[in-house]
């Protein structure tokens, strides 16, 4: 059993090789809308939905969603409260609306206007909940809250529940009984304007000198930055923002979008076709960028999507790449089309491919290159259905004396390595993630299937499952007639991903020798573990994360967190 962070008291089982969700103790008697993090901070829950209050004080809109997308992550204050400016909070009253009503049972017998009072007067409280109770009755419970979780409609309740949000309302300046009279605020204020007005000009002489040096010295980052890529060896072409623009037609031809940005088709002068990815973001968008440029500006190989060009002009990061007729290789996996499945030569090929490319990074550049983001979304075909490795926003340069590496903990959900929970990392967490592709390429499905039955739902838990069972062609894609005339090859090949997927690293064969067991040169490995470790981190990310593009700089849990269920 375990009291989890979202609220919910879960019972486990233990299925052989993961846990699983037997039942959860308080659903049936508190309803899920009572759990504090159903919905987000500010957002009421009514029935499973998530909404953002719409009430406001006056014209003003004080509360906004976070992602419209996603209801369930909560609404956030525009403008945060302010203790510093505390004659400015106003309440905001959402009528039949509480957190968690039983918990008024709790609260002080007052009346509701000293309530209200006691919120404005204290800076730590962000909401105060209110309860008459009962009919005729001026007194009633009163809940002071320093923080706002999710909400529930209480209407059609006995007694009803009013909420109180504190709010910043710089425009609202209507003296409530507990601030001070009218005529010692005039007095005040005709004492400091004049020392204000002096301070204003000397703050705004500051703030414009503040200015004009981080100004200066973004622009002095960027032209580093710009030197910096001219400085690369046998970097690709330099092209301006308004000829990618004249190129991609005013990026109107989107392609598809990823954790760092959208890509676009475009058209070079001479004709060539072309895919111009467009960063998009802050902090990591740089890193990302210099990243790549540095990484595959300077490399050419058979199995590597070959950088063009690239832009890098005031604040637009653009690069420039060779056009994949066919997409990425996840659109052909994971349909679950029988008209669109791929044969079992195109698999074989594929997964061919994608051992050479990583073998090549590994071991043929002046620098090992780590990917780091090994999946099919990051694995491109040309119009000859030939795979090619991209997107190396991620990947890690190491020296050729260097054997293992210490990095933030990167790449995506599903695909992780076990050792990146100890920081230390080789070339094999690309091995490992490798191991993954090959299993969906021969299964045709995610790693992580929340379609599949509870006991089918992770890959490698059926993957064990059936390896025990000695039925391991069971799980060779349905969707497709010639895989499952080609069933005893691709078990042959899910036996190079199990060598791949060791949970220990120094098992795992390198890109090169599975490159040549992929030839018929060399014989696999046939001594395998099978109880392959699957980071709870990598579990918890991925079921709740699964469709995320792409995770960097993932924080570690705590190590009870870590252990699972007890």
């Amino acid at each position: 059993m375990r009291f989890g962070a979202d609220g919910h008291l879960r019972v486990y089982y233990w299925t052989g090789s993961s846990w699983s969700a037997e039942a959860d103790v308080l659903t049936a008697s508190d309803g899920d809308c009572e759990y504090p993090t159903v919905c987000g901070n500010y957002s009421v829950c009514v029935t499973r939905q998530c909404t953002c209050p719409q009430t406001a004080v006056g014209q003003i809109n004080f509360l906004q969603q976070i992602n419209y997308r996603q209801p369930s992550h909560g609404c956030f204050l525009i403008t945060p409260i302010s203790c510093d400016h505390s004659q400015y909070h106003v309440l905001m009253e959402l009528k039949d609306t509480a957190y968690i009503p039983r918990y008024l049972q709790y609260g002080m017998k007052t009346e509701l206007e000293n309530c209200k009072r006691s919120c404005l007067s204290n800076c730590s409280c962000k909401a105060a909940q209110f309860r008459f109770i009962g009919p005729g009755n001026t007194m009633g419970d009163c809940v002071l809250l320093n923080e706002v979780f999710s909400l529930t409609n209480n209407e059609g309740a006995l007694n009803k529940t009013t909420l109180f949000i504190k709010v910043q309302n710089s425009s609202n300046l209507q003296a409530s009984p507990s601030l001070v009279s009218s005529e010692k605020k005039s007095k005040r204020i005709a004492t400091i304007v004049g020392p204000t007005i002096g301070a204003s000009f000397g703050l705004l002489f500051l703030v414009l000198t503040c200015f004009a040096f981080l100004f200066r010295r973004r622009k002095g980052l960027e032209e580093d930055e710009e030197e910096f890529l001219d400085q690369v060896p046998g970097m690709p072409t330099r092209f301006s923002h308004e000829e990618l623009t004249v190129m991609t037609e005013n990026f109107s031809k989107k392609l598809g979008e990823g954790g760092f940005g959208s890509v676009f088709e475009g058209i070079m002068s001479d004709g060539t076709a072309i895919a111009v990815k467009h960063l998009q973001g802050f902090g990591n968008v740089k890193k990302s960028f210099l990243a790549e440029v540095a990484t595959i500006g300077s490399i050419q190989h058979v199995n590597l999507v070959r950088l063009v060009g690239f832009c890098a002009e005031k604040s637009q990061r653009l690069l420039v790449y060779e056009y994949m007729a066919n997409v990425s290789l996840d659109r052909w996996i994971f349909h679950g089309k029988q008209e669109q499945s791929l044969t079992w030569d195109v698999r074989k090929k594929i997964i061919s491919d994608v051992a050479k490319g990583l073998a090549y990074l590994h071991e043929d550049c002046n620098n090992k290159i780590i990917h780091l983001d090994i999946k099919p979304q990051n694995i491109l075909l040309d119009h000859n259905f030939n795979a090619k490795v991209s997107d190396f926003g991620l990947s890690k340069l190491v020296g050729k004396d260097e054997s293992k590496i210490f990095t933030t903990m990167r790449g995506t959900p599903g695909y992780l390595a076990p050792e990146w929970l100890h920081e230390a990392i080789t070339e094999k967490v690309d091995v490992y993630s490798f191991g993954v592709v090959i299993l969906e390429i021969i299964c045709g499905r995610k790693n992580l299937d929340r379609h599949q039955d509870e006991d089918d739902m992770h890959l490698l838990s059926l993957f064990k499952r059936k390896a025990e069972e000695k039925q391991l062609w069971e799980m060779v894609d349905k969707n497709s007639i010639d895989m499952q005339l080609h069933r005893e090859e691709a078990v042959e090949m899910m036996k190079i991903a199990a060598w791949c997927l060791q949970s220990d690293y120094t098992k795992r064969p390198s890109m090169s020798l599975v490159v040549k067991v992929l030839q018929g040169l060399v014989d696999a490995e046939t001594d395998l573990d099978y109880s392959f470790q699957y980071p709870p981190i990598t579990r918890r990310i991925a079921e709740a994360k699964q469709e995320r593009e792409a995770v960097v700089g993932i924080s570690l849990p705590f190590p009870s967190e870590l252990s699972g269920p007890r």
